[in-house]
């Protein structure tokens, strides 16, 4: 078969419920090159600070809805992202994903190569 489909809820989340949720997709999906994920924050919720150097893995974020501040220690810079907003970020870059708004954030997460 030439594609795969998966929903949200297939796997389950690696973010407590009261911080809103986070499930991978790539295993659902069957890919073998790209990371997939939606990770959802509510307020005053925040991702997990890492860097992708150890993979070489770039990120690419981009909001569905509501808005987040993604610090970027290592440049001492933080980014605000709202609705249809994207950033990429290099695999050594230090980087954390924090909802400081008032309505959970939705967020589509791609990342590559695995």
């Amino acid at each position: 078969m030439g594609y795969d489909t998966a929903a949200k809820t297939d796997p389950d989340s690696v973010v407590p419920e009261k911080w809103g949720g986070m499930w991978f997709l790539k295993e659902e999906l069957g890919s073998e090159h790209l990371g997939f994920s939606i990770l959802e924050l509510e307020p005053d919720g925040k991702g997990k600070e890492h860097d992708e150097t150890g993979t070489g893995q770039e990120e690419i974020y981009y909001v569905v809805s509501g808005t987040v501040e993604v610090e970027l220690p290592d440049a001492g810079e933080t980014v605000t992202l709202e609705t249809d907003d994207a950033v990429r970020i290099d695999p050594e870059e230090r980087r954390q994903i924090h909802n400081r708004g008032d309505e959970r954030a939705k967020l589509v997460l791609a990342g590559a190569p695995l």
